[in-house]
């Protein structure tokens, strides 16, 4: 009798604790690292691999691969751009910078559009249990821009 008392009294504390440990663990695993699958907002197609890496407390993401139909230039130039990134590949090229963490969420970032040059300032957050990312590009104030849902590869 006093086993079974015990392990009814001591089951419930045990799931809790496990429970507890588990939401931890998101927590801390909750990373924009990786890799990552760009989807068009417009078209929701797949546009490019991204990889996002951490130095110094501060993201970067570099394309490592692009999505292209038919017939067109496997590797692109970056045409529309300025500066050091003008009529460079688009693969290998980096397009994130400059988030830190926030909270939930790596703001005060810079995010490149290589389809038309133009530089805006990002913020990202981690969604749907590591598994999706909302990158946030816009110019002034966060109202103004558009999101993208990015899609974890590994």
């Amino acid at each position: 009798m006093k086993k079974f008392a015990l392990v009814t009294l001591l089951a419930p504390l045990a799931l809790m604790l496990c429970t507890h440990v588990a939401h931890a663990e998101d927590a801390l695993t909750s990373t924009p690292v990786g890799l990552w699958k760009s989807i068009d907002d417009k078209s929701g197609k797949p546009k490019a691999l991204i990889r996002i890496t951490e130095t110094g407390g501060e993201l970067q993401g570099k394309i490592e691969k692009l999505f292209i139909e038919g017939d067109a230039e496997k590797n692109p130039k970056c045409d529309q751009c300025t500066g050091a990134n003008k009529d460079q590949p688009i693969i290998g090229m980096t397009i994130l910078s400059g988030l830190k963490k926030d909270g939930d969420e790596y703001t005060g970032g810079k995010i490149l559009d290589p389809g038309n040059g133009k530089l805006y300032n990002s913020k990202l957050s981690v969604i749907e249990n590591n598994k999706k990312l909302n990158v946030r590009g816009y110019i002034g104030a966060p109202l103004f821009g558009r999101t993208q849902t990015w899609i974890r590869e590994q």
